[in-house]
């Protein structure tokens, strides 16, 4: 696996830590399905779970879309693969292919992007419906940033599982 990641700042303001932090375990998922098939992106990690690489991707997706789209841009819309609003979907990835899920993945986090960007400061606050509380965008990166480190590590574990890779 090449590593072309761009490492997170070490110090800096804080609006640009949080963007190097994501971007760089953004890329961390990416490479995590570096060199694999799409069978090898589907092989789930024991049963009854649907968890997969692919799964991740799409379920990461659904993150971006969720908090960037739906809370701080307040878009009415559905998730990407279920209409009925079911994070549990995107696990399932038995039937999608790298390109589709890496493409809306990839559409997801640039949108994500251009939201962040336009917001004036962390400090910018929304009324989430889903929870009738309000949130912050600060709020926003760091769970959303807490997602990618968390579902990280399951990639770690489901590559390891797959060709034996292990590493950042």
């Amino acid at each position: 696996m090449t590593d072309d990641r761009v490492g997170p700042p070490s110090t800096g303001p804080e609006r640009e830590m949080l963007r190097g932090f994501l971007d760089y375990h953004r890329a961390t998922l990416a490479r995590k399905c570096e060199g694999l098939t799409d069978d090898e992106l589907r092989r789930t990690s024991m049963p009854p779970s649907t968890l997969s690489l692919l799964g991740l991707v799409r379920h990461m997706c659904e993150v971006e879309r969720t908090w960037f789209r739906k809370v701080i841009n307040g878009e009415d819309i559905t998730l990407v693969w279920s209409p009925d609003n079911d994070y549990q979907v995107a696990y399932d990835a038995s039937q999608s292919t790298r390109s589709q899920a890496f493409a809306a993945w990839q559409a997801e986090v640039e949108r994500s992007r251009q939201i962040e960007a336009r917001a004036q400061s962390l400090d910018t606050v929304v009324h989430a419906e889903r929870w009738d509380e309000d949130v912050s965008l600060r709020l926003v990166m760091l769970h959303v940033l807490l997602e990618y480190a968390r579902h990280n590590g399951h990639a770690d574990f489901l590559r390891e599982g797959i060709d034996g890779v292990t590493g950042a």
